[in-house]
């Protein structure tokens, strides 16, 4: 099991990012959380295994329909308390 901190840059905030990668990781059954920060961005903590943590690599870099992601930024995080199901977070 590996833990990763996501940090999303882009039009992510208003256009249902966070929804759309609680459903995403859901599916997946990762533990975890996202939440919108004050400077626009969105960050996610999720852990699950390797395989799986790139399924949903690979969905935060598609994004929902109206939004645009410029950047993620990814770091191993050593973290153990996680929700599941995920979770959005104000």
């Amino acid at each position: 099991m590996l833990t990763r901190n996501y940090l999303i840059r882009g039009r992510v905030q208003g256009v249902g990012f966070r929804a759309f990668t609680c459903h995403e990781a859901q599916k997946l059954n990762i533990a975890g959380w996202v939440r919108n920060l004050p400077d626009g961005s969105v960050e996610c903590q999720a852990k699950a295994p390797e395989e799986i943590l790139k399924k949903l690599e690979i969905k935060l870099r598609q994004g929902p329909a109206l939004s645009r992601v410029d950047e993620i930024i990814i770091r191993e995080v050593t973290l153990d308390d996680f929700p599941l199901p995920f979770e959005q977070r104000r």
